[in-house]
């Protein structure tokens, strides 16, 4: 097996004023992606399906939008991959696991039915961990075939690092968007908690939320904003607000830096690349304030520490029911030992001790909202490491749980490294505030000129 590879990111959006022009169209862009999987998919193992028909049905359809200057949106003729917990009616939805294969609702989710209404084209369906949890399904990373490409948006992640397609959608509740983001090399967004509607999606934990992974920033901006613009965020939730272009940026004044739980096992490697990563703001004039020179931030950092046990027993009491179905009605030899580890793990839960569970997240995420008054933005890794060797394990989570615990939008940018693959640089802001961090983003990048 091959080891290390360069595989070129393939963004959409630098492409729309040659479609504009007629010197490009959305079909031979779409003919591009297809030879890229064609090329790169038995090796890497990115897709459960594709459906090349359908879609060079719906490129020509949105070629000839952009020929009559009526593009339905900025990404009409956008080649996609859908996470595989994701209905789609004209695709199976296995939800990575033995119990649901060949299995079709005949319908599309509120994500997918927003893409379709854009002009996207839909592509295919990209392989998730068992239940979008623990148990991967043989996806190699393309950066380096020996190593996992992280979870659970591992066939989006990988897809996207690879150049098959400029943009997947993504879920998290734990790290499911930014650590495959990073490992591959792509940029990745996990919205507020509730920023984009997850109608029709098998993502129903209370920290979930839909997610993108995109090939550029404005890639990931225009495909999470189209989503909630066309069907809004969750039942109760605003959903994610802001311009339908990628937001003006904005320079910030004072950056925020945690080190999380994450930082214990960090590599050595990864922590010199923190340690650049404030040497290159501190030279662009950014006020840094951290742990150890400020209070609120300190108290922040003890309040997260467990945020991945609050995070997994919460998951775990929420899960309990589906899973309890799966074991004792289906099949439950189909079940992955890792899924009758939750099972355990849910059924040793009780009402109180979920109640405890939901109280400390609130408290964490008053806390955390303090910061808002203390700085622009906080800044961190999206992993301990470069991706590890393997395919029978995602990563370490512990940099990315807390923005599930606390609900708020992060981003990773792949601009760091560590044993010469992709560590992602990540951004969190918050809740509600998507927009503002992808401001500031557009600044950040551009000091590590990506």
């Amino acid at each position: 097996m091959a080891k290390k590879t360069n595989p070129t990111l393939n963004p959409f959006s630098i492409l729309t004023p040659a479609f504009r022009s007629g010197s490009d169209t959305p079909r031979e862009y779409l003919e591009r992606c297809i030879h890229v999987i064609e090329e790169h998919e038995e090796t890497i193992g990115a897709f459960v399906t594709t459906n090349f028909n359908g879609a060079r049905k719906a490129a020509d359809h949105s070629t000839q939008r952009w020929k009559t200057g009526t593009p339905l949106s900025l990404i009409d003729g956008m080649p996609v991959g859908v996470k595989d917990i994701m209905e789609t009616a004209d695709m199976v939805t296995e939800q990575g696991s033995p119990l649901f294969q060949n299995w079709q609702m005949g319908r599309d989710c509120a994500a997918v039915s927003a893409l379709r209404e854009a002009g996207a084209v839909i592509l295919g369906k990209t392989v998730t961990t068992e239940f979008a949890a623990t148990q991967p399904r043989g996806t190699r990373n393309p950066c380096d075939l020996d190593r996992t490409p992280g979870g659970s948006s591992s066939g989006s992640a990988a897809a996207v690092g690879s150049g098959m397609i400029p943009g997947a959608t993504a879920s998290q509740v734990i790290g499911s968007t930014i650590r495959p983001a990073s490992y591959c090399g792509a940029y990745g967004f996990k919205p507020s908690v509730g920023g984009i509607n997850r109608g029709g999606s098998f993502d129903n934990f209370s920290q979930s939320c839909t997610g993108v992974i995109a090939a550029n920033l404005t890639d990931t901006w225009l495909m999470a904003r189209t989503m909630s613009e066309k069907i809004g965020g969750d039942p109760g939730y605003p959903g994610l607000l802001g311009p339908s272009n990628l937001p003006e940026e904005k320079t910030p004044q004072k950056i925020v830096i945690l080190e999380t739980a994450g930082w214990k096992s960090a590599s050595d490697e990864a922590k010199s690349q923190m340690g650049f990563v404030r040497n290159k703001l501190a030279d662009s004039n950014f006020e840094l304030i951290d742990r150890n020179s400020h209070k609120v931030v300190n108290s922040v950092e003890k309040e997260i520490e467990n945020a991945n046990l609050i995070s997994r027993s919460i998951n775990a009491w929420e899960g309990r029911w589906p899973l309890n179905t799966y074991a004792s009605d289906l099949n439950p030899e189909k079940l992955s030992p890792s899924a009758h580890e939750r099972l355990a793990q849910a059924n040793d839960l009780d009402q109180a001790q979920y109640e405890k569970l939901l109280s400390q997240r609130s408290d964490a995420r008053t806390l955390y909202a303090q910061l808002k008054n203390e700085g622009d933005l906080c800044i961190t890794l999206s992993a301990p490491a470069a991706a590890p060797v393997g395919l029978d394990w995602t990563g370490d989570p512990n940099f990315t749980v807390p923005t599930s615990l606390l609900g708020v939008p992060a981003i990773t940018l792949p601009v760091l490294k560590d044993e010469e693959l992709p560590l992602g640089l990540q951004l969190i802001g918050f809740v509600n505030e998507d927009a503002n961090l992808f401001s500031l983003a557009r600044t950040i990048s551009k000091i590590f000129n990506t």
